[in-house]
């Protein structure tokens, strides 16, 4: 049966966008738009939706979709003169036929490979010429694997520098119940005062006002505990030193057209990302970076390991 299924199906999906759904033996599921290069959808093998998307999401370009996946290059916030977060979210990608080889990802058969590359509009804001290859896959047991590897093709002699971020939306049931395990003892930098640097005090993040801080210099491995649904996601990553957590609240969501008003409730963003020390690189010179996440029953943690212990382990 395994061999019959299709486990990459390209389609149209809303306003004709065009869109890869990723289907693994076990009914997990991802949806990537080339728009945006973005993840939109990632569901479990009950069905469940483990991705917020507001339900006033523009996929109208060159608005950016509100939720999902983002891609943040080559700029985050307003650390550079182009808009917030770059514009590879709301570039077409093209899908990328022939990909560099990724040996661990040869037992994967739901996976696509996108590509962004320069375009002669786009050097007039940032003039460099570079590849952004963005592999999007599913494990065999629904993990979520985002591997994105970024290279410098200019011509004359010039080195780039970019920050980058996985801008991940998670779906949460109620944010008072939600709880971010692994960043604790930890610096970070609170964009609410002035990206005024602190030191994480508590034993675990938790949230009733609005939140906006990248924390430093993370570990690996980082767990939000979803009480209410009883479900950790574990979010590892490589190539990512920094970690941003994101949620706006009630007031800053009402200013939002493409969010809705109470969503906030239901949403947390934790981004794996490179903010503090961007990356140069020389002509010819590669980056990789890599994100996956899982969902696992909280019990998993709680009964069998000390949640502690295994945020370490790795």
């Amino acid at each position: 049966m395994s061999s019959e299924k299709v486990h990459v199906e390209h389609c149209k999906g809303v306003n004709g966008l065009d869109k890869v759904i990723l289907r693994e033996i076990r009914r997990c599921s991802a949806e990537v738009y080339l728009y945006g290069g973005q993840v939109t959808s990632w569901k479990n093998a009950h069905g469940e939706e483990l991705l917020f998307v507001s339900s006033k999401a523009s996929f109208r370009p060159p608005r950016a979709i509100r939720g999902g996946i983002p891609i943040c290059f080559p700029q985050l916030k307003s650390t550079g003169s182009l808009e917030q977060y770059g514009f590879a979210r709301n570039r077409i990608w093209s899908i990328d036929l022939d990909p560099p080889p990724s040996p661990s990802d040869i037992s994967h058969k739901a996976f696509v490979d996108l590509i962004l590359t320069h375009s002669e509009e786009d050097m007039k804001i940032w003039p460099h010429r570079y590849d952004c290859r963005l592999r999007v896959a599913l494990g065999p047991t629904g993990d979520l694997m985002l591997t994105s590897r970024i290279r410098n093709t200019n011509t004359d002699g010039k080195s780039f520098t970019f920050r980058f971020a996985y801008q991940t939306y998670f779906f949460v049931t109620d944010i008072s119940e939600v709880r971010v395990e692994g960043l604790e003892t930890l610096d970070y930098l609170d964009n609410l005062k002035n990206g005024e640097r602190f030191t994480e005090q508590e034993d675990a993040i938790t949230f009733e006002s609005e939140v906006d801080k990248v924390y430093l210099s993370t570990p690996t491995k980082i767990a939000i505990l979803d009480h209410e649904r009883k479900r950790t996601f574990e979010l590892r990553k490589d190539g990512l030193p920094d970690a941003v957590v994101w949620n706006p609240w009630d007031k800053k969501a009402k200013s939002m057209a493409d969010f809705g008003d109470n969503e906030y409730m239901h949403m947390l963003c934790v981004e794996a990302a490179c903010v503090e020390e961007p990356i140069t690189l020389k002509p010819g010179e590669e980056w990789k970076g890599r994100q996956e996440i899982s969902a696992v029953p909280s019990s998993y943690c709680s009964e069998q390991l000390d949640p502690r212990r295994l945020l370490l382990s790795g």
